[in-house]
């Protein structure tokens, strides 16, 4: 209860009024905290084209940021680079992979073979692009030349406020401790961001995701200056967990409801639940 008396005081503050910003429309359904809430208020400005996601680092499947745009209908590339998660997803959403709507590559990601392994299964203009591998995150994000998403989401090092610009050395084998030796500041990131053509339009209460959204579809959309300075949030860590989505996730085949259950209604035999279309 103390957890969520902290996170109701936090967004209390006027600051948070401002319907441009972004933080008061977080919440989690497959997330590992507020993302899932912020990401659906993003493409509810913008709107979704191809419904495309790329996500690095996505664990076993069941906490991430993309699975819930999968469950609303889109597909996508899940790169991981742990052998048994990859197992784990291959059995768990064997549908999707057999369906052609979630592709899944077994590999340890670095800045220079992302773009082969994106290029593989897609080039050109995508909706979101999600960057969560505990290290070079700002390094491959630079990289990255052979998708142009509308919607980048990254993980940033929250102990390091603005104006602090700072990431650590690159290593492509590097491993995170469990330390706080990692990935890069925000205000390092929102540069880098910045060369490619994205504006930082937030970042989650929780102080671990970045989101950025491309220059050409930013107009009067969101929050103005799109500046770390503007919209860092500290490292509030203790809050994960805080953000509550039911019982543990799990997976399994879900129907299309498209009126009533009984008395004729047919009903879609699917592996996503349109909830949300």
């Amino acid at each position: 209860m103390e957890r969520e008396r902290y996170l109701k005081d936090v967004l209390s503050d006027p600051k948070y009024d401002d319907k441009k910003r972004l933080e008061r429309y977080g919440f989690k359904v497959y997330s590992q905290n507020d993302e899932d809430g912020i990401i659906q208020e993003i493409f509810s400005r913008i709107g979704a084209t191809s419904k495309t996601f790329a996500e690095f680092g996505v664990g076993n499947g069941l906490e991430n940021n993309t699975l819930t745009l999968l469950l609303k209908g889109w597909n996508g590339l899940w790169i991981e680079g742990a052998e048994q998660y990859v197992s784990q997803i291959k059995s768990r959403f064997h549908q999707e992979i057999s369906d052609g709507r979630l592709r899944v590559k077994d590999a340890f990601i670095d800045r220079d073979n992302i773009n082969s392994l994106i290029g593989a299964y897609f080039t050109g203009e995508i909706d979101l692009l999600s960057i969560d591998i505990d290290g070079n995150d700002i390094y491959v994000l630079e990289a990255i030349d052979v998708v142009r998403p509308r919607v980048v989401i990254i993980e940033y090092n929250a102990k390091f406020p603005p104006p602090i610009s700072i990431a650590q050395r690159y290593d492509p084998n590097f491993k995170w401790r469990m330390t706080d030796y990692m990935g890069a500041s925000l205000e390092a990131i929102t540069k880098v961001g910045s060369t490619k053509g994205y504006g930082l339009v937030g970042c989650n209460i929780t102080g671990v995701n970045a989101f950025f959204v491309r220059n050409d579809l930013l107009e009067d959309r969101f929050l103005a200056p799109f500046t770390a300075e503007n919209h860092y949030q500290p490292a509030r860590y203790f809050l994960e967990g805080t953000i509550f989505a039911g019982h543990p996730p799990d997976w399994g085949p879900y129907e299309i409801v498209k009126g009533a259950l009984l008395g004729g209604c047919a009903l879609e035999c699917s592996s996503a639940l349109a909830l949300f279309a």
